[in-house]
């Protein structure tokens, strides 16, 4: 009995002294990530001046690397006849039961806004009897497990509604789906509409399959669409006509089905098939072309078409998805070949000559678009995932190719916060249609994050993708005037910004959500022959693009707008399912749920970050509070003629 007793209190003492441990370990992780991540700064912005931002946009001031406006695009979002793998992948319906799933915080993270997980077709308040998944992230990918609960539930969480599931949500109850903006067809009206804000940027890309609509197995000849290549090319010259330099993308989440067939970037004779397409769109379009962006959002497109398995071209087994974190993995092995396709795409279009562009002799400027989201957990014992996911996500990839780039393009969103096995949706927080939460703060945490890295290269950043989802129109503004405060902010740090593009022109297909999310400036309607209706905030992006200014009573303007929202509790769409624990499920929704505005201050270099949520931090918060010295927080005001103080 005394045995017992004493290997009864030793075993105690094991696990006592195990999650001491554990505890302790994660606590010092997150105090690490919290000094580098999360303390509070001083905004360098001079609040209560009426100019709150000035650009150098002046064309005639004689300055070489004078700031630009652009607005950016895609052509698996915009143009029309176009067979490519986006539209076999949305085309295909199953009549098997697919489960509502949690997101997957590592796959979640790396997803653009507008890139989800697997679509589901979905509405709220439904009781059912399921098999219900809980997917314990990353860990859960590598030993390639899931464990099931057999439950009754009666929620506020999506259920399906039908025997049918679709690859790509709201996007088969919408009128003509695969015209998308009618661009290939008829690009002077979205061309227009962009020379119209007065911007001096144009972001488009060219579509290898269609430039290859077949894989180049007997000589590229056999293969090449070269009317599609003079289509491009006139309208590239269309682009121009209108005063715009243009920025060309090469490989912007778009992989012909053919290259899916056989495995796409996981094998390296992808790399000759994408020189074959790079050398010609190079030959042919390369006086016109002023930036050139090779690869947009990589780590993107390998986690969720190789890893997850829910893009188009991936169809992982189960093996590649156990073992898709490791070294070894599908995620890396892709990641390697599209690095040293970057590489010799970069030196490529530097070996040519350019004694026509712009009238002068000028070198390409050639780089790629980086996605960049800052992440932060929730609770103590998230740190680990977001660690991970920065590992995989934030640098391995630009380090890589480091040396072969004339600028970093970063296409930054918003922010996510992670919790346990997924994505929590922070009931405090503003969050964008498609669940990327709104935080101006961490575009200028992430640029002087990325300057410290990389400013030995001595080349300068652009902002090739920043946008929101948002139909309403409310959020978009103040998102806009914010962001580019956050990037002036970094300026005056000594960050070198070159330009900054707004995504997008008009509403258009956002990947695996369909045409539900709304991220244009101009808002179209598909049921009247994709009629184009400019948005107030179009008219706004137009008169700081034209003065190269932002105002204080523009922003006070357009925050009061939005908090006047919240305050009489008005509500928006909103494209993602939520369980009754707070995580978003994975995929978007055919139909919007209604999310109120939050009344919370996330202004640039406003916004409070809160302490961490689980329940033994908040204990500890509880138990040290009395103890520990606050700064007064002053509440917002509703007069117009505030004068609001740095921080």
């Amino acid at each position: 009995m005394a045995f017992v007793t004493l290997m009864f209190v030793t075993a105690t003492k094991v696990a006592g002294l195990l999650v001491t441990v554990t505890i302790a370990a994660n606590a010092f992780s997150f105090s690490r990530y919290r000094k580098k991540n999360l303390l509070p700064f001083q905004t360098p912005i001079d609040e209560s001046s009426d100019i709150l931002a000035s650009f150098n946009v002046d064309p005639t001031d004689g300055v070489e690397d004078k700031f630009f406006f652009g607005l950016a695009t895609a052509p698996a979002h915009v143009e029309d006849k176009l067979d490519d793998a986006w539209v076999q992948f949305a085309e295909e319906t199953s009549c098997e039961k697919v489960e509502a799933q949690p997101a997957d915080a590592l796959i979640g993270s790396a997803a653009g806004d507008g890139g989800s997980q697997p679509a589901s077709s979905l509405e709220p308040n439904k009781s059912l009897k399921r098999r219900k998944s809980v997917k314990v992230a990353m860990e859960a990918m590598i030993r390639g497990f899931e464990k099931y609960i057999e439950e009754e539930e009666e929620e506020n969480k999506p259920a399906p509604i039908d025997e049918h599931t679709h690859n790509v949500a709201a996007w088969h109850n919408v009128p003509n789906p695969q015209e998308r903006l009618k661009f290939w067809s008829d690009p002077d009206i979205e061309l227009k509409l962009a020379k119209d804000t007065g911007i001096s940027v144009f972001r488009m890309g060219i579509d290898w399959a269609r430039v290859m609509p077949k894989e180049p197995i007997g000589g590229i000849k056999e293969s090449v669409n070269y009317a599609a290549l003079e289509r491009y090319k006139w309208i590239i010259r269309r682009v121009r006509s209108y005063g715009m330099k243009v920025m060309l993308t090469l490989f912007h989440h778009s992989l012909p089905p053919w290259a899916g067939d056989y495995g796409g970037w996981k094998l390296e004779k992808t790399i000759d098939y994408f020189m074959d397409f790079t050398r010609l769109v190079v030959g042919t379009v390369s006086d016109m072309v002023d930036y050139w962006v090779t690869f947009n959002e990589p780590h993107v497109f390998c986690m969720l078409t190789y890893c997850a398995g829910t893009w188009p071209g991936g169809n992982p087994d189960m093996l590649e998805v156990a073992t898709s974190a490791l070294p070894t993995g599908v995620f890396n092995q892709a990641m390697h070949w599209m690095a040293v396709a970057h590489s010799k795409a970069y030196d490529f279009i530097h070996q040519q000559s350019y004694p026509f562009c712009c009238s002068t002799f000028k070198k390409p400027i050639v780089g790629i678009a980086h996605h960049v989201s800052f992440m932060r957990p929730y609770g103590l014992f998230d740190i680990g995932l977001v660690s991970l996911a920065n590992s995989l996500a934030l640098f391995p990839y630009m380090d890589s190719i480091a040396d072969k780039m004339d600028f970093i393009g970063m296409n930054y969103y918003g922010q996510e916060v992670v919790s346990g096995a997924g994505l929590r949706l922070v009931e405090t927080d503003e969050y964008s249609e498609s669940g990327r939460g709104v935080y101006p703060d961490g575009l200028f945490r992430m640029l002087l994050q990325f300057h410290d890295r990389y400013k030995h290269l001595n080349i300068p950043f652009i902002i090739t993708e920043n946008g929101v989802s948002d139909e309403t129109d409310l959020i978009r503004r103040p998102y806009m005037l914010e962001h580019l405060l956050a990037l002036y902010a970094a300026m005056i740090m000594g960050v070198p910004v070159l330009g900054y593009l707004f995504w997008t022109v008009s509403d258009n297909w956002e990947w695996a959500d369909g045409y539900g999310p709304k991220f244009g400036l101009v808002a179209v309607d598909r049921a009247n022959g994709l009629a184009r209706i400019p948005r107030p905030s179009y008219h706004l992006f137009s008169k700081v693009v034209t003065t190269g200014k932002i105002t204080r009573q523009d922003r006070i303007r357009a925050w009061s707008e939005l908090r006047g929202a919240s305050k009489e509790g008005k509500t928006r769409p909103f494209y993602r399912g939520v369980d009754k624990n707070g995580l978003m499920y994975a995929g978007g929704l055919d139909e919007p749920i209604h999310r109120p505005y939050i009344d919370r201050d996330w202004r640039f270099g406003h916004y409070k970050m809160e302490g961490l949520q689980d329940p033994l931090s908040r204990w500890s918060r509880y138990l040290l509070g009395p103890f520990s010295f606050k700064r007064k927080i002053h509440p917002q005001t509703d007069d117009e003629e505030l004068v609001l103080q740095p921080i």
